[in-house]
């Protein structure tokens, strides 16, 4: 399998230029084959492997997709099936997506269960109860979910925990229910925003996203729209994390400062100079920080899936910080790999415990998921000599040419490819 090599110690200093949310854009694509009629044309699509994942699934149901560059057409007109049961849906998450979607337009879907990141139990049980809530008949068996329901019924739904997925997945399947399904306790996330935005760029009538309420009117049909994904929150905040990590002076452009306010927040508590112009945040540090206390939260609080490149940062932070990890109970998988490389990390549960170090020192370690990945690579860009980063095929699930982006930064960093 292919590899990152770094040779770190190297400071930061240039631009670049973030790439569509990968979080919106694999709720966007399943919502696309609700478009009974005409063509979608989806912008700022980002190139890695979990939207060409999704694409495939599209395709496996009958959707005929035209990819260009950072943009995709879909036509979803002659879909022919409603079961999606490929190994691109056993492995990618968000496959789940697809069960709201095709419950919404064709009252049934049959989805295997998904598969993705092994960062912690993720039930979907809040799906389903939503799904139940609109009249629909929800059963697993053999692997798969089976949701189906002679019409759908809009209705007051309250989720017991904010579920990113289970918002959006309702939110998909209340699109096309009779009447008015208000859903409560919901996700603010910006990107389950973005997905109520292009549901309603096809015709849904959708109010409320990014608060905690969510009223939905029931619409007959959804046409093909032209639409432009938000820039990705989590890709920025890596990239302003290895900035500040690295030292030197960054500036990141495609981004949408809100959405990055908790990030910036830690980032100048640490003693990082962190400056917004429009759609540009420039991060510059010395790369001597101190360290500072997180605990993730749903948007706006500090998000888990930056928790695990913040903890590389803190552990060369001067003094004592703690990681609260209150969202996922397995997101600490990549701390033995940090120890690998001289960090001071003692997890406790859902807790970490951090002692800064002078330095990390490189050595052959494991992007054990997504954003474990994305931390170990700026533990590299860090560290003293050299640092071999395998498994790396997670984290090309969610950041695209990642060491061309770096080296545009003056980081000496390669990608090997391996023989299998």
């Amino acid at each position: 399998m292919d590899k990152l090599v770094i040779n770190g110690g190297k400071p930061l200093y240039g631009c670049i230029e973030i790439n569509g949310a990968k979080n919106a854009a694999v709720a966007i694509l399943p919502a696309a084959i609700m478009a009974s009629e005409g063509v979608c044309n989806i912008d700022n699509i980002p190139n890695i492997e979990d939207v060409h994942c999704i694409e495939r699934i599209n395709e496996s149901l009958g959707c005929t997709l035209v990819r260009d560059k950072n943009s995709v057409s879909i036509d979803s007109s002659k879909i022919n099936s409603v079961i999606a049961n490929t190994e691109d849906v056993r492995k990618m998450r968000a496959s789940y997506y697809l069960i709201g979607a095709l419950l919404g337009r064709f009252k049934k879907a049959v989805v295997e269960l998904p598969g993705g990141c092994p960062i912690g139990v993720r039930p979907i049980d809040q799906h389903i109860k939503g799904f139940e809530a609109l009249g629909a008949k929800v059963e697993i068996k053999h692997g798969c979910v089976t949701a189906e329901a002679d019409r759908l019924i809009g209705t007051n739904i309250f989720f017991d925990v904010v579920s990113v997925g289970a918002t959006i997945n309702v939110m998909l399947a209340a699109t096309f229910a009779e009447g008015v399904t208000t859903l409560e306790n919901v996700a603010k996330e910006p990107h389950v925003v973005d997905v109520a935005n292009f549901l309603n760029s096809m015709g849904a009538n959708i109010k409320g996203a990014g608060t905690d309420v969510i009223r939905v009117v029931g619409v007959e049909s959804l046409k093909g729209c032209s639409y432009s994904v938000i820039p990705d929150q989590i890709e920025a905040g890596t990239y302003m994390i290895a900035a500040a990590a690295c030292g030197g002076e960054v500036t990141i452009q495609n981004v949408i400062p809100k959405h990055l306010e908790s990030i910036s927040a830690k980032l100048i508590e640490m003693g990082a100079e962190v400056t917004e112009d429009g759609d540009c945040i420039t991060v510059k540090s010395s790369g001597n920080l101190k360290g500072v206390n997180i605990k993730t939260q749903p948007y706006p609080g500090f998000p888990t899936d930056v928790q695990q490149p913040m903890s590389t940062l803190l552990t060369v932070a001067q003094g004592r910080s703690i990681i609260n990890e209150s969202i996922w109970e397995s997101r600490f998988k990549h701390a033995d790999e940090l120890k690998k490389m001289g960090a001071n990390v003692k997890v406790e549960g859902r807790s970490a415990i951090i002692d800064g170090v002078s330095k990390l020192t490189g050595a052959i370690v494991k992007a054990t998921d997504l954003r474990a990945g994305a931390a170990m690579v700026i533990a590299g860009l860090i560290a003293e000599g050299t640092t071999e980063v395998v498994s790396i095929e997670h984290i090309d699930r969610g950041y695209p040419n990642i060491e061309e982006k770096f080296h545009a930064l003056g980081a000496d960093i390669i990608r090997v490819f391996c023989a299998e």
